[in-house]
């Protein structure tokens, strides 16, 4: 069953060329063919992710001769160490994440954006919490080097707020929760389904990170590949983009499939999954591949997160803005058929 993308390989060997070797470890190969496994990182995020694994589309894409292994992971945090240490070649990593990730040398393109974050991604505060300056010595749960922690960052600083003045500590979503619900902590700046858990049970919103985004912060959901996988098999690659295009094409138009395969993994209702959906934006393949997406906005956006990373000691050092818009490849998306 390996014929399924042999003819889409052959096309991508020559549209491929120019982007990878601009982002790449240096190999330089447009092989067609498949790997014999693909190691997947994925998080329970109500997007086209979900729908890909619940319904099997990459798995039949690929047939008998492909291993497809899902690993489920907190937070792209997380999922940047698992790239790091070689055990995954896909995975989703938030935009500032993936700031971090290319800023610390990890090498990796973004060839598809899973999500555009809005209110599904917020800072839950308890009733005594009705400002940003009242979390002066309270305790905020969020995971580190996520887009959350970056959206919380920048609520502080656009709201003068010292961030030394707040008790940040670093919590993954099911922690968060059991906090929460242990009166442990004051805040949480999260996403959902964890958030839609801490509203029902008392919270409410403080700040969004649609919020955030009308500031000049937006942030992203993005898939990130390997420069060795992606040099090596851009076939699979291509492969793996089709079916989340397909995913997407499925919750644009409303189809009921979607929200039962994301309410499955994310063990909710249909009618919660499609609530918490509505705090998204899902983008089809050909609006992807526009500079409206990962043609400009994107590279723009994971560089400019990079510089309020760094000037808020985050990370390091910032890599040239030409590394980080050499890494995200619009080409993958622009061949959906």
């Amino acid at each position: 069953m390996k014929l399924k993308t042999t003819v889409t390989a052959l096309t991508l060997a020559a549209t491929l060329t120019l982007p990878l070797a601009a982002c790449s470890s240096g190999s330089g190969s447009t092989s067609a063919e498949l790997p014999a496994k693909v190691r997947i990182a994925y998080q329970i995020i109500p997007n086209g992710d979900l729908v890909v694994k619940n319904q099997g589309l990459l798995e039949a894409a690929f047939g008998d001769n492909v291993t497809v292994e899902w690993n489920l992971f907190d937070s792209g945090g997380n999922v940047n160490q698992a790239i790091a240490a070689g055990s995954i070649d896909i995975g989703l990593v938030g935009s500032s994440p993936v700031s971090r990730g290319l800023s610390s040398g990890i090498e990796y393109i973004v060839p598809w954006i899973h999500d555009v974050i809005g209110e599904a991604e917020a800072l839950a505060v308890t009733g005594s919490v009705t400002s940003l300056a009242d979390l002066a010595g309270k305790t905020v749960a969020t995971p580190f080097s996520s887009t959350a922690h970056y959206s919380l960052l920048a609520a502080l600083a656009d709201a003068g707020v010292d961030e030394s003045s707040v008790n940040i500590i670093d919590s993954e979503p099911d922690a968060i929760l059991a906090a929460w619900k242990a009166g442990q902590i004051d805040a949480a700046y999260v996403w959902n389904p964890v958030l839609a858990e801490l509203l029902a049970d008392g919270g409410h919103i403080l700040v969004s990170s649609a919020d955030m985004a009308a500031k000049g912060k937006q942030t992203y959901d993005l898939a990130v590949v390997t420069k060795a996988f992606a040099d090596q098999y851009p076939a699979a690659v291509q492969t793996w983009v089709d079916q989340e295009a397909a995913a997407v094409a499925q919750i644009l138009a409303g189809d009921q499939k979607a929200f039962d395969s994301i309410a499955a993994e994310a063990g909710i209702t249909a009618d919660d999954a499609k609530a918490q959906m509505a705090g998204y934006i899902y983008v089809s393949a050909a609006d992807q591949a526009s500079e409206s997406y990962l043609g400009k906005v994107v590279p723009d956006n994971i560089y400019a997160a990079a510089q309020f990373n760094l000037g808020l000691g985050q990370i390091t050092s910032v890599l040239p803005e030409a590394d980080y818009k050499a890494c995200v490849v619009a080409t993958y998306a622009g061949a959906v058929k």
